[in-house]
């Protein structure tokens, strides 16, 4: 399973990027508003910057919502990097634009999945990666878990290329429940990551190697 960081943060990034672990970013309008970054030109630069970051894909996402912006927007952010995947919106004039986009060898990421359904329907228009969004599941009562198996399920028995993208990830439960459940990539904002990291027996038993060690040197 792949690893992406679902962020705008450069530092954050490096961050990762220095554990050898990380595949990819993913990074949507609110995370780019985040990091106070304001302007076509400057939203633009912070994708170049992480695309120079990172040696996987990253995605960046259209604002527009019809057809004709959504390809203009698109083709626009493809020709920024060769890494950058369009992400582009669960709705009809979407699924119009990935198929446009996948004829014409851009690659793309449909967002905002909450049903297989949706899935089902990306795929066959051609998108490279669907997001389908687990913890805002969870958070209605449903069980974003559940999807991401149902999705995988499906896409394993027709055998479509399309990648099982897990989003909205709460906790490191989710990543590894994600990979339990066949997930070709988890993108995580930082926290969980590093919640993967921790053992109290880890901590413990580090602790008394080095007390141990410390003894013998003594």
């Amino acid at each position: 399973m792949k690893f992406f960081l679902d962020t705008a943060n450069l530092k954050q990034i490096q961050e990762v990027q220095n554990l050898g672990i990380l595949d990819g970013v993913t990074t949507n309008p609110s995370l780019i508003a985040k990091e106070g970054i304001k302007g076509d030109v400057n939203i633009k630069q912070r994708y170049i910057d992480i695309c120079n970051l990172v040696g996987g894909d990253v995605s960046a996402e259209v604002i527009a919502t019809d057809f004709e912006e959504i390809i203009k927007e698109g083709e626009e952010l493809a020709k920024l990097h060769h890494q950058i995947i369009v992400k582009v919106p669960m709705i009809k004039e979407g699924i119009k634009a990935i198929n446009y986009f996948s004829k014409n060898g851009i690659k793309t990421n449909c967002t905002l999945i909450f049903s297989a359904g949706q899935a089902l329907l990306a795929a066959k228009a051609g998108a490279t990666y669907v997001s389908p969004f687990i913890g805002r599941l969870d958070d209605i009562g449903e069980s974003g878990i559940d999807l991401i198996t149902q999705i995988c399920n499906i896409f394993k028995l027709h055998s479509f290329d399309t990648q099982v993208l897990a989003a909205s990830i709460r906790s490191k439960e989710h990543i590894i429940q994600c990979a339990e459940a066949g997930a070709d990539v988890v993108t995580t904002p930082l926290a969980p990551i590093l919640e993967l990291l921790k053992h109290d027996l880890t901590d413990k038993g580090l602790t008394k190697f080095l007390e141990d060690h410390a003894k013998n040197n003594s």
